[in-house]
Formats: C-alpha cells, sequence, structure tokens
C-alpha cells in the first residue's frame, strides 16, 4: 500500500492541499504537488497519483465557477493544450525534464518580478491585450508543462494574468481549460501503464482532504479583493519561479 509509510502520506496529504489550493483559485501551486510527492515516490507515480486527483477536484471548481470563465480566452488555449499535451507523449523519452522546468521557472520568475515592479506602489496598470494566436502558443506550452509534471500553470499565468479579468472569471477559466486538459491527458497516463491497482487506491484515500481543500480555497478566494488576488498571484509566480529553476538546476 504506497500511503502506508508516515513520510509517504505526509508529504502526499500536503501536496493535495497545494493542489486544492491551485484549484480553489491560487492558480499555481499545483506545480509543486508532483515534486513533492517524488520526494518519497517514484516521479511517474508520483505523477499518476495526482492525476486522479486534480480530475476530482476539476469537478468541483468547475462546477462552482461554471457562470464565470472567459470562453475566448479557452476557445484559443485548449487546442494548442492538445498539442502540448501530443508532443510531450510521443517525444518523453526524450525530453529532458530538469531542463523544461528550469527554462520554465526562469520565464516565471522574471515575468512575476516584472509585473510586481509595474504594479509598485499600488499602481494602476492598464489591462494588456494580445492576439488569439499567441494564446495558441502558451497553451501549446500549458499542454506539454501539464503532461510532463502537472506543472501547466505557470504557461497559463503568463498569457492570462495580464489581461486583468475579474478575479472569480481569471479562476473560472483557469478551471474550464485546466478540467479539459486532465481528461486529456488520462489516456496517455494509462498507455504508460502507470494508472496501477495502487495508485489509484492511494488517490481514492486522499480524495476527502483533496475536496475539503478546494472547497475551503474557493471560499477564501470569494472574499479576496480583486487587486489583492493579482498582487497574490504574483507574488506566487515569484515563488513558484524560484522553485522551478532551483529544481532543475539542482
Amino acid at each position: 500500500m504506497l500511503l502506508a509509510d508516515p513520510f509517504t502520506l505526509f508529504v502526499c496529504a500536503l501536496a493535495v492541499v497545494l493542489v486544492g489550493m491551485a484549484k480553489g483559485g491560487f492558480a499555481g501551486l499545483g506545480v509543486l504537488a508532483t515534486p513533492l510527492v517524488a520526494l518519497a515516490l517514484p516521479p511517474s507515480e508520483a505523477a499518476a497519483i495526482i492525476l486522479p486527483i486534480l480530475i476530482a477536484q476539476d469537478v468541483i471548481s468547475v462546477w462552482s465557477f461554471r457562470h464565470s470563465w472567459d470562453r475566448w480566452i479557452v476557445a484559443w488555449m485548449l487546442p494548442g493544450a492538445v498539442v502540448g499535451i501530443g508532443i510531450g507523449w510521443a517525444f518523453a523519452a526524450w525530453v529532458d525534464e530538469s531542463v523544461l522546468m528550469a527554462a520554465l521557472g526562469l520565464i516565471t520568475l522574471g515575468f512575476g518580478l516584472y509585473r510586481l515592479w509595474l504594479e509598485r506602489g499600488h499602481r494602476v496598470v492598464a489591462a494588456s491585450t494580445s492576439p488569439g494566436w499567441v494564446g495558441l502558443l502558451f497553451g501549446a506550452a500549458t499542454g506539454l508543462t501539464s503532461q510532463i509534471a502537472h506543472a501547466g500553470g505557470p504557461p497559463f499565468q503568463i498569457w492570462v494574468a495580464p489581461r486583468k479579468l475579474p478575479h472569480v472569471t481569471y479562476v473560472g477559466t483557469n478551471s474550464i481549460l485546466f478540467a479539459a486538459i486532465n481528461w486529456l491527458k488520462l489516456p496517455s497516463y494509462i498507455a504508460l501503464g502507470v494508472m496501477t491497482h495502487e495508485v489509484l487506491v492511494a488517490a481514492l484515500m486522499l480524495l476527502p482532504l483533496a475536496a475539503a481543500s478546494t472547497l475551503v480555497s474557493i471560499r477564501m478566494l470569494r472574499r479576496l479583493k480583486p487587486d489583492r488576488f493579482y498582487h497574490i498571484t504574483y507574488w506566487l509566480m515569484v515563488f513558484l519561479g524560484a522553485k522551478l529553476v532551483w529544481s532543475g538546476l539542482f
């Protein structure tokens, strides 16, 4: 039984709480889940345990934000994500995960610092826009990094956060997009043979904690002021970017 060891149980529970917070609105924290579980289990099993939990939490987050999401953003990013997932699956044996995560971390760190500098002293910065085809590219990056390590949050944040959507719409868009992405990833995980009976039992045991952490985070999110939400988001990007660079290089 995968969760029989106390340390394994602890890191899995902590990872589930982080994923729950990400699904509840604090986008990006889910990036930490797979590396955290990989401290106790092989990386393939770590990623496999997280995926059913992500799919279950998607049900809660999609239902909670079903009326608040940007269809235009999802329509552009999802086709790119399909391509990225396909690339990640087809070239899994040749992709150097550490280099990819370090590069992603460096970009995320730089972007987070840049946005914090722009908005220093609570300056009001106009929402930025870019053509839909740019979202297609960021969608591909989201699909690729999500397929490899459930780390699709940063590319999504980089393209969507500067658009300054209402914070509930931002989280709803994130929820809808990643719910679709996680279902699209499932066939590849089954084909790779990592969705074993032990993995599914462990994921099932963690589901109550997953649901509770998502619901608590959604409640916290709804009480946040929009400007405060984006300030937290950029600080999370700085932290997560630094963590990805460190993990990739060391």
